[in-house]
């Protein structure tokens, strides 16, 4: 098989949404009282959380991340969108400075153009420019070939619904029709998610004589029916739902438009009227978020479609805007400590009976136990042969240690090259699982194979 058939179907592999069971998190930074990146970056790997989505493109947390098997979603901020929509090669400019640096050490795989930039209510944010921007962008990764590995995509928050109830019956707002309509056609067309930043605890505080706190922090609740038969047992599903139905509405339906919710979580302290932020219920729900988020089970429209979630927060950020609840979303504290305890502890990863937390007393782990990845022995030799000049090539391995003279050359055998550089591949990309497939010629080992002076590669 030829590198030209072989590549189309390894970039199919390394999918940035494929299914796994963990969970992602959103770091933010406004806060005068963080622990480091590098700190942050190492500790992480020692949980579940294998997805990490940060609020712009911070240079120092994006090398902190390096080769830390973590994915990454930068962010364009709204006050950039502008400049970005103007040319692509403001977009060429913002992605060479922000962006390519980081790549392929820093597994990044999707840039969110702004945030809830739909609902800002800013007169000055052009509806226009954020579709603009997003094709621009996606030109830009189009011209070097990482449209497939990074996709664009926008998060909404539950305001672009004109109503969220009964879900099956939910419709974008009529002033947004047009540029929702835009959005789902490059989703659709580039193979990217709709973004959805959902909180049950606002539509809670918001009502709540009329909405069960049961039902808000997702608990099993009696259930809520839909007129079209769906029952939900809690409103985050409902939620979900009602987007995926405003999506149908303008004739998506047919469309394999995946939603990710890019944040849910539950503050726990608020104003003296937020009675529901507190420790407890805060605990509650994200655990439950957890547990969700892991469970590879959909909601009642489509129980066999995984949401993949992000959880916010991880920190509570003392210099956030607005009221109490907002700089109260974290899972600890600026200085390191929990602000209630949930269990993020990772069945696979080494040191995973530890206890988990940013303290002076956290101890420092790699994501996993020692795992490589190797040619299988009775591997189809052009197909092995194929691998090897995709890693090499496109897929950015450094190959030297393989070449006449370097440590692994010997023996020169194609299987032999071919281990030591898919296993570089898998160990740069984070050695999920489907980085070590290649077509079913890869297989993933226990056991060291460096030998003599040839070392490979671990993380």
């Amino acid at each position: 098989m030829s590198l030209v058939y072989l590549l189309p179907l390894l970039l199919h592999l390394l999918h940035p949404f494929a299914t796994v069971s963990a969970i992602g998190v959103n770091y933010g930074t406004v806060g005068n009282n963080l622990p480091s990146p590098k700190t942050v970056a190492q500790l992480l790997q020692s949980t579940l959380i294998d997805k990490v989505k940060i609020y712009d493109t911070n240079p120092q947390i994006l090398q902190a991340f390096s080769n830390s098997g973590i994915d990454i979603i930068v962010a364009v901020e709204n006050s950039h969108v502008a400049n970005i929509s103007a040319a692509k090669s403001a977009a060429n400019d913002w992605f060479s400075a922000r962006i390519a640096p980081f790549i392929p050490a820093t597994s990044i795989v999707a840039i969110a153009v702004g945030n809830e930039y739909l609902a800002t209510g800013d007169d000055n944010m052009d509806p226009n420019a954020l579709v603009q921007a997003m094709q621009n962008l996606h030109e830009v990764l189009l011209s070097r070939g990482l449209d497939r590995k990074i996709k664009i995509s926008t998060p909404h928050s539950m305001a672009v619904l004109a109503a969220s109830f009964p879900p099956s019956a939910a419709t974008f707002a009529a002033t947004l029709m047009p540029t929702m309509t835009t959005i789902l056609t490059f989703l659709a067309d580039t193979g990217s998610p709709f973004m959805v930043n959902a909180y049950p605890y606002f539509a809670y505080r918001d009502n709540p004589s009329t909405i069960p706190l049961e039902y808000a922090l997702l608990g099993n609740s009696s259930g809520v029916h839909d007129p079209k038969g769906y029952v939900y047992t809690n409103m985050l599903d409902a939620q979900i739902d009602a987007i995926r139905s405003a999506i149908a509405s303008i004739g998506f339906e047919g469309q394999s438009i995946r939603i990710i919710v890019s944040e849910s979580g539950w503050p726990s302290k608020g104003e003296p009227g937020e009675t529901a932020a507190s420790p407890e219920n805060a605990k509650t729900y994200n655990s439950r978020l957890i547990t969700k988020a892991q469970s590879n089970k959909g909601t009642p429209m489509k129980p066999n479609e995984k949401i993949d979630i992000f959880l916010f927060a991880l920190f509570n950020e003392n210099k956030k805007q607005g009221g109490s609840s907002e700089r109260n979303f974290g899972l600890f504290n600026g200085d390191g400590s929990k602000v209630y305890d949930v269990d993020l502890r990772c069945e696979f990863c080494s040191g995973s009976k530890m206890e988990f937390g940013f303290g002076p007393d956290s101890k420092i782990v790699q994501r996993g136990p020692s795992v490589w990845c190797v040619a299988k022995p009775h591997a189809d030799e052009k197909l092995v042969q194929s691998v090897l000049d995709f890693c090499c090539g496109p897929g950015g391995v450094d190959c030297r240690e393989v070449y006449e003279n370097g440590a692994c050359f010997g023996p020169n055998k194609v299987h032999a090259h071919a281990s030591y550089a898919m296993n570089a591949y898998y160990q740069m990309h984070g050695r999920n699982y489907w980085n070590c497939d290649f077509k079913g010629s890869g297989l993933v080992t226990f056991s060291d194979p460096s030998y003599g002076t040839c070392k490979y590669s671990q993380q």
